[in-house]
């Protein structure tokens, strides 16, 4: 592992039972706690150049997903429930504890936030705040979708039945993967990865294992996501804790704060606040200091 990626910071395995699950922690011991959660098609890398900024005063934990990184990759099940946001939001809280984190801020991008906010409805207690980055509600994505079939094609390509998908992935992975990056930063290239976090992107999309993981991990989004939005929302359950919306303005946030903000607001968010960051889809890499700038003080209100 390039060890520049995360300077001073420790690295810990925690077995659960779906597998053993890795995870980076620095700052101080007794800072308050903030879990950092990747999306799709990256690991826990992606926040090496946010994570030692928040560490001066969080104690920061950035865990590798399950299916991602370095993490375990179960085959899953026919419902898909084990890639559901709604049990890795119970191994995040797993992951924590172990840790010894009870309750804990946490910032999500991408698949990372869905993980993020099922945990905080599911679990109020466990989340001081919320951080999203760069994503809407799991069922208003669906409904968009679905309104339009040519708004975000690989939801649909991924969630199809196993094996179509893996094949047509497998036959040239850093193709598929890294076509998907492009098209989603704001200049069209590979410029805002850094090298050694690139690196750890490709080592974990070329194993079939973690291909097959990453497929389950739509199916889920399909499937007991979407229903799990659904049944909350019918319930009227919203978060509890402060929550901070952070889209990119070349990507989620194209059409302007305003729609993205409303969608949280009108379903699991009503008292969200937001900013619009100056980036693709890869706030966190795209734009670190514009993302600090939103994130520290809402961390530091805590």
């Amino acid at each position: 592992m390039p060890a520049d990626l995360f300077p001073g910071f420790d690295s810990h395995w925690i077995d659960l039972p779906d597998g053993r699950f890795f995870a980076r922690a620095g700052g101080p011991a007794e800072g308050p706690p903030v879990l950092l959660l990747h999306g799709f098609p990256q690991t826990h890398a992606c926040w090496h150049r946010v994570a030692p900024a928040l560490a001066r005063r969080h104690r920061v934990i950035c865990l590798d997903l399950k299916g991602y990184g370095w993490s375990a990759a179960p085959k899953g099940d026919p419902a898909h429930e084990a890639y559901s946001k709604r049990r890795m939001g119970e191994e995040a809280v797993a992951v924590m504890e172990r840790l010894g984190h009870a309750r804990f801020a946490l910032v999500g991008h991408d698949r990372g936030g869905r993980v993020g906010y099922r945990l905080a409805l599911d679990h109020p207690g466990r989340v001081a705040r919320l951080a999203l980055l760069d994503i809407l509600p799991t069922l208003v994505q669906w409904r968009r979708i679905e309104a339009d079939p040519a708004l975000y094609p690989h939801w649909r390509f991924l969630a199809e039945p196993a094996p179509g998908p893996e094949t047509r992935i497998g036959r040239g992975p850093d193709a598929y993967y890294e076509g998907l990056l492009r098209g989603w930063t704001g200049d069209g290239t590979l410029d805002a990865f850094a090298p050694g976090a690139l690196a750890l992107y490709r080592q974990s999309w070329s194993v079939p294992e973690r291909i097959h993981a990453m497929c389950e991990d739509y199916r889920a989004g399909a499937g007991p996501d979407r229903a799990a939005d659904e049944a909350d929302l019918a319930a009227g359950r919203t978060l509890a804790c402060p929550t901070l919306i952070l889209p990119g303005t070349g990507f989620v946030g194209r059409g302007g704060l305003d729609p993205v903000l409303g969608a949280w607001r009108e379903t699991f968010a009503p008292a969200a606040a937001g900013a619009a960051i100056a980036s693709g889809h890869f706030v966190a890499e795209e734009n670190t200091e514009e993302t600090l700038r939103a994130l520290v003080p809402f961390l530091a209100a805590a």
